[in-house]
Formats: C-alpha cells, structure tokens, sequence
C-alpha cells in the first residue's frame, strides 16, 4: 500500500479542517455527541462548575417536591390551593427576579474578566519597572522622579484571585445588590395586599374550596419576597466568579432547616398549610443571610458613591429579559389556570407532574449557568473559539443528560408519583400526564441550555422576541386545547411550549446571526493570530 507524501498528507489534512470548519454548529454538536463527557480543560472547567450547581438546584425543586408530599397528606383541596399560590408566586416573584440573576451573572464575569486583565497588565508592567530598578541600580543610574510617582501609583494594585481574602469593588454586584433589595420589597407588597384579586385571576374565586388555603399560603410566602430576590442576586454574583460551591451551601443548609421545620410546624403544632408558608419563609431568609455573610469577605457589597453603581446597564438589558420572562411565565401561569379550572382533582394530578417535570428539567440549567459563565468569560477576553467549543459541549451534555432523565421518569415516574398522593383519582390522571413528563426532557433540557448560552453572549434582544412569538403561540394551544382534551389538552400545549424554545435556540447558532457571528466560516480566532 502506497503511503501518501508529506506535501500529500499536509494537504488532506488541510481539507478536514476546511470541512469541519464548514460545518455548522448544530452539526458539530451532534456529530461531537460520543466525547461530550471528555475530561479535556473545556470539560474539567464545566464540571467543575455545573456539579456544584447541579447539586444545589437539585435540592430547591427536592425541598418543594417534600412540601408538595406533607400537603398532599393534608387533602387533595390543600393540596391544589398551594400549587396555585406557588404558580402565582413564582409569576410575581419570577418576572423581574430572573433577568437579575441573570444579568448579574453575566455582568459579573466580564467585570471580573476585565478587571483580572488589567491587574495582569499591571503586575506586568510592575515587572518591568522593578527590572529596570535593578539595572539601574547596578548602573549607578537614576530613575526620573516622575518614574516613581507612575511605579508607586502601579504598585498600589495587586493581583487578587476571585476567592482571595482582599476584597475589590466590582459595579456590576453593587448594582444587582440594590436593584435586588427595590425589587424584593415590591414583589412582597403586590403579593400581600393583591393576593385576592390574582387567585381570582386564576379561576380559585370566592366560592372555591381552596380559595382560603390559598390566600393564607400566598400571603405569608409574600414575607420571604425580599430574600428570594436579593438572593437570586447574590447568586448571580457567585455563578460570574464561577464560585457555585458557595450557593450551593447555602441552598443545603436552608433546604435542610425546611425540611425539618415542615412536619413540626404543619402536623406537630397543627399549622397545616400556614405551617408549610412559615418553614419556606425561614429557608428564604436563612440562605440570603449565609449568602451575604461569604460574599461581604470577598467584595465591597455598596460603594461609597451612588455614582460608582451602574444601572445603566442593568437597566437596558433588564428590559430584553423582562419582556422575555413575562412572557414565558405568564405561559406557565395560563397552564396552571387552565388546570385549575379542571377542577380540584386535575389541579392536583397537575400540580405533582409540574413538580417532577420543573425538578428534572431544571437540573440542566446547572449546564445553563456553566455555559452562561465560560462564554460571558471567553468573550470579554477575546477568546472566541473557547466560547464556540464551550457552547457546543454544553448543549451536548445537556441533550444526553435529557436522554438520561427520560428513560429515568419512563421506568420509575408512575410509582414515585405514588409518594406525593394516595387519592385514585389523582393518580388515575397522573398516569395519563407521566409520558409527557418523560418525552420532553431532552426538549427541555436543551431549551434551558440554550437560554444560559444565550445569556452569556448577552443576546437578550433575540432570547426576548422569540419568547414572545412562541409565547402567543403555545398560549393559543393552552387555550384551545384543554377545552377538547382537559387536563392533556394542558400537556400537550406545554409540550409545543418547549418544542418551540429548543427550536429557536437551533436557529440562532445554526445561521450565526447577531453576537454569534464567531461561528461563521471562515472566522479566525482573536488569540489564534497573536
């Protein structure tokens, strides 16, 4: 067999790398599937922030499941009442809380990217300095005054890690800090004095058989606005420094206090569903507190000038994310209001399923946030090919870790469900919804994917309008269908929901389009030319 030349082989080589670099990101990602638990650097880097985050928000949807399981001891009627007050909650709580994390985090790894660069420039140009200093020296020569004054006003900078013990003023926390705390204490006052008029809304009027649970849960929930917000936001400072070992402590501490206050607070002092309102309201405040207690030894919290904060920013992209958010809870809201107007039955079928289809797929978003923060990274550093392969692994793993929870929830779904209810009807219904639950987890774990990519190339304007299209459009589905179909009718409008998130994502990488334009053809890497 004839063995090709070296001028040959340089050639064929040449032609891979043409062909591969021709292909689209959507291929790459699929055709790259076999290698997508790779310990290379990119993979390290990922795991080393998705586990810990993994873990932490797996134990959030975890804690509420345990609350959906001790109220459904209670009865199916209070049972329903808090699936609605938690749907309303997190459509008050959720609108403006998400695009804070979000921003935050993003905003966080490039002002940590950017301050970490010039401390380098620094440390750098200090080498120098003290190089020239010994030479000098060693010359008997003298350094022009206005040398030193420039050497000693460098020197006042050093080089501190994200984790180190000296703390640095980052805007970008200041400013997610206080728009936390404004926006917590409003969330808390609609919830509490418009609690009526929402469940209203929400088809549980005044004649309703969980209209008073409903109102006591909603109205003492509202207590713990402030925290959830402001610690959304300190979270999203932890997810830009890629610290997510220190939320996620958090989480487990509160998590754990929930859980043991719950049995004591509902059944041994008899509370029922106040009880379940007053153990959630402590876990809020105890993982803000823990939270704040470790980021006050790593930054300065508020800035001594107002002028030093940065809204400006915050405040622009916020919108994007506002209009995106609201569209998508408000999807959310409308199943569970169809649901509701099922009956308490079906609310209450729907309510468990919603629990174990929000607890596996938001695991993905731990990938979400891994991505959101090596790119937002990657980008603000010029480094563009690890931001592509970052994306691309991410989604990769996302799609197998949906494959994973799918057949996980085909084969064990119908008698885990058993746990949170013993009432036949409840599970007769629950049993029809369970394959839906199933089959969307890859749907849903790359639509969650999708949006922490997104989120760290700042392409807010994109995630926002095609959330709002594909919002009226499965809107229209949740509507027409329950009306024919009945509770299914609500599955299979949430099941166009996801489709069309995950397809949005495809469109975006796939035609390169707006901040992603590094993916096209033909792109040469900032840091390949230097």
């Amino acid at each position: 067999m004839k063995m090709p030349s070296p001028v040959e082989a340089e050639i064929d080589r040449d032609t891979l790398l043409r062909r591969k670099e021709s292909q689209s990101p959507v291929s790459r990602m699929l055709q790259g599937l076999s290698a997508i638990f790779k310990a290379d650097e990119l993979g390290i880097e990922i795991a080393v922030i998705a586990l810990p985050a993994l873990a932490a928000l797996a134990a959030e949807p975890l804690a509420s499941m345990v609350d959906t399981a001790f109220i459904g001891q209670i009865g199916p009627v209070e049972l329903a009442a808090v699936g609605v007050s938690i749907s309303v909650f997190n459509l008050v709580s959720k609108v403006l809380n998400i695009p804070l994390l979000n921003i935050t985090t993003s905003f966080v790894a490039e002002d940590n990217a950017a301050d970490e660069v010039a401390l380098k420039e620094v440390s750098l140009e200090n080498t120098t300095l003290s190089s020239l200093d010994r030479e000098d020296e060693a010359m008997t020569l003298l350094i022009p005054s206005e040398g030193d004054e420039v050497r000693e006003g460098k020197s006042s900078i050093s080089i501190r890690p994200v984790a180190g013990f000296e703390k640095r003023f980052l805007p970008a926390v200041s400013s997610g800090l206080v728009l936390g705390s404004a926006l917590g204490l409003a969330e808390a006052a609609v919830l509490a004095f418009a609690a009526g008029p929402i469940l209203t809304v929400m088809g549980v009027g005044s004649t309703s058989s969980m209209r008073l649970p409903a109102i006591q849960y909603l109205s003492l929930r509202a207590i713990g606005a402030p925290a959830v917000v402001v610690a959304l936001a300190v979270q999203g400072v932890f997810r830009g420094f890629k610290d997510t070992k220190t939320p996620l402590y958090a989480t487990v501490a509160g998590n754990v206090a929930n859980i043991v206050l719950d049995p004591i607070l509902m059944f041994g002092l008899g509370y029922g569903v106040i009880g379940a309102a007053i153990a959630s309201v402590i876990y809020q405040y105890l993982v803000l507190l823990l939270l704040l207690w470790r980021l006050n030894e790593l930054v300065i919290i508020l800035p001594s000038k107002v002028v030093d904060l940065r809204f400006d920013r915050f405040l622009k992209s916020g919108g994007w994310l506002l209009g995106r958010t609201m569209a998508i809870l408000l999807s959310m809201t409308l199943s569970t209001s169809m649901a509701a107007r099922q009956g308490t039955i079906p609310m209450a079928a729907h309510q468990i399923c919603m629990q174990i289809w929000l607890a596996a797929s938001l695991l993905s978003d731990s990938l979400a946030l891994a991505g959101q923060a090596i790119i937002a990274d990657g980008l603000a550093r010029e480094e563009f090919d690890r931001a592509k392969q970052a994306a691309i692994r991410v989604l990769q793993i996302g799609l197998g870790f949906g494959l994973v929870m799918a057949v996980i929830l085909a084969l064990v779904g119908g008698t885990f469900t058993k746990l949170f209810t013993k009432d036949a009807g409840v599970l007769a219904l629950i049993a029809s919804i369970i394959p839906f639950v199933a089959a969307t987890q890859p749907i849903n774990s790359l639509a969650f994917v999708f949006d922490g990519v997104f989120y760290g190339a700042s392409d807010f304007a994109y995630s926002a309008y095609s959330m709002i299209i594909i919002a009226i459009i499965s809107s229209v589905c949740l509507l027409w269908a329950p009306t024919f179909l009945g509770l299914l009718g609500v599955w299979i409008g949430l099941t166009v929901l996801m489709i069309l998130r995950m397809s949005a994502g495809f469109i975006r990488l796939g035609t390169a389009s707006g901040p992603w334009f590094f993916l096209k053809e033909g792109f040469e890497d900032t840091q390949s030319r230097t």
